[in-house]
């Protein structure tokens, strides 16, 4: 089954080569998916071909939404899984280590386009007519400017203006760009790797103005640094098991 699934994938990696040469930058199977790297300036035209082709046939949009790669890489967040421990993102300029100093199970991180950038679009389109799937990338680029792809799918609509609203992404030609998720007058967009995670503000409702305030937020942020305790006795049980086999 594996192998059938990677051979269509293949497949499908040839004709997107084969029908968009040059628009396509680099293409590669990953989790199952072919990825495919498009410019921004050619997504739309890729987009609505891969929709109206019947080679390609990609008429629903699964997902679409934004990254933001700026910090990608970085000690905070360089932990791909969790370690014997758990796992740590802890700001730390020696690095970070598990538990009796043996270094964590982490590796450097680079964005599929080979570098640490900007914000990225990711396109999630299924093909039901040769149920397959495809994952389309924008380049990094901050600010992200690129045409919106609701003329091709319809549901793009809420998906854009979701990225519009936690990642600041303009979509040109789209109907309605306005926020879909924070408040009224919310400043900034809470995706982003630059914005706080405590926020600039925080509400309340004050009972002497008989209304709902916002004041400067009054959380001191800091990084936590979760781990995995596996010293319950679950654990121990299983433990002298093993130990007594």
């Amino acid at each position: 089954m594996a192998n059938t699934i990677v051979n269509n994938l293949e497949v499908l990696g040839s004709r997107v080569r084969e029908k968009f040469g040059d628009k396509i930058i680099s293409s590669d199977i990953a989790l199952d998916e072919l990825t495919v790297v498009v410019d921004k300036k050619d997504i739309l035209e890729v987009c609505k071909t891969l929709h109206d082709d019947p080679d390609f046939d990609f008429k629903t949009m699964i997902d679409l939404c934004g990254v933001d790669y700026s910090a990608y890489g970085d000690v905070e967040w360089t932990t791909d899984g969790a370690t014997g421990s758990g796992f740590s993102r802890g700001v730390s300029t020696a690095g970070h280590s598990d538990t009796e100093g043996q270094p964590s199970n982490t590796t450097s991180a680079t964005t599929t386009t080979g570098k640490k950038g900007g914000l990225v679009v990711v396109y999630h389109l299924l093909s039901i007519t040769h149920n397959i799937r495809i994952r389309l990338k924008t380049l990094s680029a901050d600010p992200l400017i690129l045409d919106s792809v609701v003329s091709v799918w319809a549901v793009a609509n809420w998906y854009e203006r979701e990225a519009f609203d936690l990642f600041g992404i303009m979509f040109e030609g789209h109907p309605d760009l306005r926020r879909l998720l924070t408040d009224y007058g919310f400043i900034g967009h809470p995706f982003r790797k630059d914005f706080p995670i405590s926020g600039h503000v925080e509400m309340r409702y004050d009972a002497d103005k008989k209304r709902v305030i916002y004041e400067p937020v009054s959380i001191e942020p800091r990084t936590l640094v979760p781990r995995v305790i596996r010293d319950d006795h679950r654990y121990l049980n299983e433990h002298k098991k093993e130990g007594n086999r």
